[in-house]
This record gives structure tokens, sequence and C-alpha cells, in this order.
């Protein structure tokens, strides 16, 4: 009896100590799990969007699977990356949720910098003041997220003034509602602008047009004498890029010239404006910065051996990236602006590399930075 109760209490012994082994053994994986991944890759990526990865709402040049290397199997970032577009006119997270299901890959709104993006640095200075964003999709609401408190579109700026738009009778296409309640008229009438945000590609160029030189003429009041001209800001400047046609489209850097040489031509003083997005430089620490913030998230002070900036426009993705200078290495693909053979580079602007397709500009990286994916 005695010698059982011995066993028993031996038994009872190495079971209390097996299970502590265990309970440690879980405590340190646990520990293990919740520290932050300490592998800090040395260099990030910026991807252009149309012509490069999307052209149209299509993927093209192996984008989904190239994009898929840079998780890991549990789906976590583990290269840091952004998409430096010029495009814009949507909120930076709808814009997000869109790449995520056209990629196939998950997408954060940071990771997402558009040519409009700068403008949030603007809020301070113009918060309160009466702005008028122009371009497709929703320029005033982008412009409210950003913290702009008294921003109207165009399309509903233009309506309160009668007949400001001779050509309005005559499109058929506008779907924007034909009345503006009468305090709301009264009040943009007696208001001057503080400054026009071109945010994203004019859709009426003529009404844009016109209603702008309106407002840059006159001091920002329609209608009245010549005054001095608000501040004009530009998302970007691109002359063309490429979507889903088969040539180039123009953009709205096209858009510029035509609102610059028509302003000039009826005005003593030449059209002032500031342009953003690439290539300006702006741009591209911009990038840097929210870069370090994805590679070191609670630090912010990660540096870079190697950016690698892939985009389709010479003038713009090539060119920007080289004016950025160190460390900044340029990739050009030819899916897009850019369609020279496989031996011929942009004699004005030629990158450090040229690929057929962003999957392979990706291999070529990872190959590169001694990374196996």
């Amino acid at each position: 009896m005695i010698h059982l109760q011995m066993l028993r209490k031996s038994s009872q012994t190495r079971w209390r100590k097996q299970l502590s082994q265990l309970f440690s053994t879980i405590s340190q994986l646990s520990s293990q799990q919740s520290k932050p991944c300490v592998f800090q890759p040395s260099f990030g990526i910026a991807f252009d969007i149309d012509g490069v990865v999307l052209r149209g709402n299509t993927p093209i040049g192996g984008a989904p699977q190239a994009l898929r290397r840079l998780y890991d199997d549990f789906g976590i970032l583990k290269i840091p990356f952004v998409f430096l577009t010029n495009g814009g006119g949507f909120r930076e997270s709808k814009r997000a949720a869109e790449l995520s299901e056209l990629l196939g890959v998950k997408i954060s709104p940071s990771q997402v910098l558009q040519g409009h993006s700068p403008f949030k640095q603007l809020v301070n200075r113009y918060e309160n003041e009466l702005i008028v964003a122009v371009g497709k999709g929703e320029p005033a609401a982008v412009m409210s997220e950003y913290g702009f408190k008294n921003v109207i579109p165009i399309d509903e700026y233009a309506l309160c003034f009668d007949n400001i738009d001779p050509l309005a009778p005559y499109k058929k296409w506008s779907t924007m509602e034909a009345t503006v309640s009468s305090t709301r008229k009264r009040s943009i009438n007696s208001e001057r602008v503080q400054a026009a945000f071109v945010v994203s590609d004019s859709v009426d160029w003529s009404r844009d047009i016109q209603v702008l030189c309106d407002i840059l003429r006159t001091g920002g009041l329609p209608g009245s004498e010549e005054g001095p001209q608000p501040p004009l800001y530009f998302a970007h400047d691109d002359l063309k890029y490429q979507g889903a046609f088969p040539s180039e489209r123009f953009g709205m850097g096209a858009f510029r010239i035509a609102l610059e040489s028509i302003f000039n031509s009826i005005h003593t003083r030449a059209l002032r404006y500031t342009s953003l997005g690439k290539p300006n430089p702006v741009a591209f620490k911009n990038a840097e910065v929210v870069l370090k913030q994805l590679a070191s998230p609670f630090s912010g002070n990660h540096e870079f051996q190697t950016l690698y900036m892939i985009g389709d426009n010479p003038l713009v993705d090539i060119k920007g990236a080289c004016q950025a200078g160190n460390p900044w290495f340029p990739i050009l693909t030819r899916t897009g602006v850019f369609k020279g053979d496989r031996h011929s580079n942009h004699s004005d602007f030629p990158a450090n590399l040229v690929v057929d397709t962003v999957e392979e500009a990706v291999n070529f990286i990872l190959r590169n930075e001694f990374i196996k994916s």
C-alpha cells in the first residue's frame, strides 16, 4: 500500500513537471509570435499603375503573381511597396479596395499615393476657405477627407452662376442635377474663391476652362472686375497616359496647356500654377517616407539602400526618379507609354533597366537583392 502511494506521488510529480515545461514552451512561443518581425529589407518598391500593373481595369504584365511574391504565405507584407500614381479622383481607401480586388492581394490605403495626395499638406492654409475642386470621380469628397471644410465641385459651382456655361443646354450627357438652392447660390455668388484645385482629369473641358478663367481673372468671383489671380494647383502634369485604348490618351497636362493658352490670350499676366505629382521630387520624397513607415512601423527611421521605381512613362516615372536621386533606381517597362524594342532606352531620360513587364522587373529586383521567393 505504501509502495503504491509512493508510485502515485512520483507519477504526479513527473506529470506536474511535464505540464510546467509545456506551459513554459507555450509561453515562449507566444512571446516570440507577439514580437514584431525583426526582418527589415534594405529596399522598397514604388509601382506606377496605368500601363504597368493595369490597363483600364485589366491586370497586365503578370502583375498579380509579381505582387504576390512581396507577401509571405500568410498574406503578410514582407517587402514594402507603394503605388505611386498620378491618377486619382477617388479617396485612397476606395482605390485601395479596388486594387485589392483586381490584383488579388491586400492593399492598404497607406500604400496608395495618388497625384493629389500631397494636397493634404495645404489643409492648414485653406482649411476653412472656399475652394473649387475640378475633375472626374469625387474630387470634392477627396478634398473633404483631407480636411478641407469649404470645398465645392466645379459642377455645382457652375450651377450657381446663371449662363456661365453657354453650352450647358446642349450637354445631354450631363448627370448633374440642374438645380441649386437659392440660398446656396446667394452664398457662393458673394464669396470669393481662394484657390482652385484640379484633382483629376477634367470631364468637361469647355465648361471647366471657361469657369476657371472666370475665377482666376477676377480674383475669385466670376462676373466681377479683374483682380489678383487666386492660387491654382494641379495634381500632376502628365501630357498623356496609357489607358485601355491602344494608343495613349491626353492627361491633365494637356488640359493645363489648353487652359494656360486661353488664359494667357485674354489676360495681361501669365497664368501662375503649381503642379504636384510625378515627376515632382516632392512625390518621390513622400513615397520614401511612406515606405519607411511600412518597413519599420514602430519608428519610421528605417534607411533604404535602394528604392525601385517601376514605370512606363520616361518623362514622368523615370525623369522623376532620376531627379529624386539616391537611393532611387528607375526601371522602365514596355507595357505602357514606352514601347521601344528590347535593346532601346529613352534618349533623354534613360532608365537603369528596361524590361518587358512588371513581373520581369520584380524578378530582377528579388534576384538583385538576393531574396528567394
